[in-house]
């Protein structure tokens, strides 16, 4: 199939999914033949919005100066970006896009989609190659298929030099970022732009009651979520989970406790490998801490998995940062001012290196699920996008973006210790008083699925319907369910 032709096919069936003409497993076959990713599915976080703070913050002079004298070429030029809702996202359209409007005379127009909507859009806009967005929001799964539609940040720079933001550099994004989300062979798909990831949350009033400390290891965990269970159940339970069979969620769940468990999804040689010793370790330990958890777990997806914590039903969980803020909000949770932020337990056993795993796969407890900004080789306004796209990364925009509320993680490394971020770590919505946490996740505990076309079935089908049906007890045992996946991994696999 030609590139051209492939383009067109992929922008078809996404479209045919969307508008519900196709089932969600042809979709997801054709997704992978097509090289999309587990994201195709919109398997995005459904955040909690954030309650914007009202102070006085307000962009870099210096740098809406530059965006004011850079871009007097371009006064009337309108940028389009189609983007899911995530913390940058809403805080550029909500509050700063008008201070780079004033400054730039552009206008820049966001669209907050559902992610599977913003998939739509994109591959519509790379086949047809109309230039309808200028800017594209990409999930890390679609950066395979996207990586020769998009400038490369550093040819950018070295190819305008005259347009290149003063400070702005791709070496300043933290390189576990550009590794793990931006990067794909020998290129950069934009730069790193969100980082929901992985960290330990928990309600530090019931542990200090149960003379607990933020636990060390995955047993200490299990050890103490089933102790709160005991004492508070039914109104307390120790643990939750986003469990829900079928549904991404699961499996996210399921690779924290097999990366944990010094485990991988595969092997050297490109077999799954969640049914070896290391995985099945992993499913023992899982089965007995889902035991600690409120009973509707296997329901839900993150949203009530964070609701099960936000609402006072669980002491803790193992999932992603973006929450924090979140719970701290006290007008939106029971939870304001309780909750604390730790490292992931470590792993019972070493973690095995990327050579000891297969299709790229990073292990680390921390799951991650990132995305990048990009400049669309299509756009008719490159140039004036790749102003944007420069400001809208940038490290003063970074702070704007975390201190004014969301208190998302940065994809900048010295964001985390400006002052006015350092100055947000009260208790309250939006707080960034878990955010060295994020920091110290991302560089040491951070673990990325691998890339492989037919990730998108696996990861959205093949795997958490099975694992859902050995939560629902008709497997007669671990063993069972996760051969059960290996045979059908390997199958669709091997093609």
């Amino acid at each position: 199939m030609k590139d051209s032709d492939k383009k067109l096919y992929r922008a078809k069936i996404v479209d045919d999914y969307v508008r519900g003409k196709m089932s969600r497993r042809n979709f997801l076959r054709n997704a992978a033949a097509l090289g999309l990713g587990a994201g195709v599915l919109g398997a995005g976080m459904m955040r909690p919005q954030p309650v914007f703070a009202q102070n006085s913050l307000e962009p870099s002079k210096e740098d809406l100066d530059w965006v004011r004298e850079v871009s007097a070429p371009f006064r009337g030029t309108t940028l389009r970006l189609a983007t899911e809702s995530t913390p940058p996202s809403n805080a550029i359209n909500s509050q700063l896009k008008q201070y780079f409007e004033e400054a730039s005379g552009m206008t820049v127009e966001i669209e907050v989609l559902p992610l599977e909507q913003v998939l739509q859009k994109l591959t519509l806009d790379i086949a047809s190659q109309l230039g309808t967005y200028d800017l594209y929001y990409i999930d890390q799964s679609w950066a395979a298929f996207t990586s020769r539609d998009v400038f490369d940040p550093r040819e950018q720079l070295a190819d305008k030099p005259d347009l290149a933001m003063p400070g702005w550099a791709v070496e300043d994004f933290l390189p576990a970022l550009v590794d793990g989300i931006a990067r794909y062979e020998d290129r950069l798909v934009g730069v790193p732009y969100d980082i929901p990831i992985f960290i330990m949350q928990y309600r530090k009033d019931i542990y200090d009651k149960m003379g607990f400390t933020a636990p060390v290891t995955l047993e200490e965990y299990y050890e103490q979520a089933k102790a709160i269970t005991d004492e508070m159940g039914p109104e307390m339970y120790g643990a939750t989970g986003q469990m829900k069979s079928g549904h991404y969620s699961l499996e996210c769940d399921w690779t924290a406790w097999l990366w944990g468990h010094g485990g991988s999804i595969f092997d050297s040689n490109g077999k799954f490998a969640g049914n070896d010793d290391a995985g099945l370790e992993a499913m023992e330990y899982w089965t007995r801490l889902w035991k600690t958890m409120p009973p509707g777990v296997t329901g839900w997806t993150w949203d009530g998995q964070g609701q099960s914590v936000a609402q006072g039903v669980a002491a803790s969980m193992m999932s992603w940062g973006e929450f924090f803020p979140y719970f701290d909000d006290p007008s939106a949770t029971k939870v304001s001012g309780l909750m604390e932020a730790a490292r992931c337990p470590q792993p019972k056993h070493a973690l095995r290196t990327v050579e000891q795993t297969g299709f790229g796969e990073i292990p680390g407890v921390g799951h991650q699920g990132g995305s990048s900004l990009a400049v669309s080789r299509n756009s008719k306004n490159p140039d004036p996008a790749w102003i944007f796209m420069q400001w809208a990364t940038s490290y003063d925009t970074q702070v704007l973006i975390t201190a004014l509320g969301g208190g998302t993680g940065p994809t900048r490394e010295a964001v985390y210790d400006d002052p006015r971020i350092i100055a947000n770590r009260r208790v309250g919505a939006g707080t960034t008083r878990h955010l060295d946490v994020v920091r110290d996740t991302i560089a040491m505990d951070m673990g990325s699925e691998p890339d492989l076309p037919e990730w998108a079935e696996l990861a959205n089908d093949t795997i958490p319907v099975r694992l859902g049906k050995y939560f629902a007890g008709e497997y007669g045992s671990a063993k069972e369910a996760m051969d059960d996946i290996a045979q059908a991994t390997d199958a669709i696999v091997s093609g």
